[in-house]
């Protein structure tokens, strides 16, 4: 008799996979807008919530941010991955973010040397924040596969998440724009909504990471609760 080959499980109806790349969007969307957004913000005027930043001032705020990433990347994250699993460093994470970006709004009330040094450690924190949470789903979204499918894998939610990605500055830039007619509003006046809205998305991300919606893989379950 001839041995039928065994046909591969289709991607699609892999709950595990796809879950992953649906969280893995949501955060996507969510930094690409912080990252359109902080940079409008922080170069605004006083007067309407920002920073009156130079351009010069940014790109220091950034190198040092990026800096920061290198050194948690490499020393930092893989003592915490193996110590709580990338979920729960994930769930972590967003849950830290959501009243670290509420902070930001009032980091405008502050002057000279206090402002260089909260803003660059607010700058720095988020950015580690939103690794930790990527490079879990990452962690995930590979687990979930078997060897031979991790490449059509990664190329699935690569193009999900450029979608998703291809939205956030858009959609941040706008927010920003619409915030800014509005700073005498009674509720969440100026910045302080643009801030909130991003929340609310980082909210929704955190909790798509619980059951039943993201399924983990059978074999990384018990390390990742």
């Amino acid at each position: 008799m001839i041995e039928q080959k065994k046909q591969p499980a289709s991607l699609l109806r892999n709950w595990p996979l796809m879950s992953s790349i649906m969280v893995y969007c949501i955060f996507s969307l969510h930094d690409m807008a912080y990252t359109e957004i902080f940079s409008l913000w922080v170069v605004s005027p006083r007067k309407l919530g920002g920073l009156g930043y130079s351009t010069q001032n940014v790109g220091e705020v950034l190198a040092v941010s990026g800096f920061g990433l290198l050194v948690f990347q490499l020393a930092l994250y893989p003592y915490a991955e193996r110590l709580l699993g990338p979920v729960m460093v994930g769930r972590i994470a967003g849950l830290l973010s959501i009243p670290l970006l509420a902070s930001y709004p009032f980091l405008s009330k502050l002057s000279s040397f206090s402002l260089t040094v909260l803003i660059n450690c607010a700058s720095v924190l988020k950015n580690l924040l939103s690794v930790s949470i990527v490079t879990g789903l990452l962690m995930l979204q590979n687990n979930a596969v078997e060897q031979h499918q991790r490449g059509a894998a990664n190329g699935i939610a690569m193009t999900a998440m450029s979608l998703f990605k291809a939205a956030g500055p858009a959609g941040g830039g706008s927010l920003f724009s619409w915030a800014e007619t509005r700073q005498d509003a009674a509720f969440l006046p100026g910045n302080q909504m643009v801030f909130f809205v991003l929340n609310v998305v980082e909210a929704i991300g955190v909790l798509f990471t619980f059951k039943p919606f993201l399924a983990q893989p059978r074999d990384r379950t018990a390390t990742t609760q």
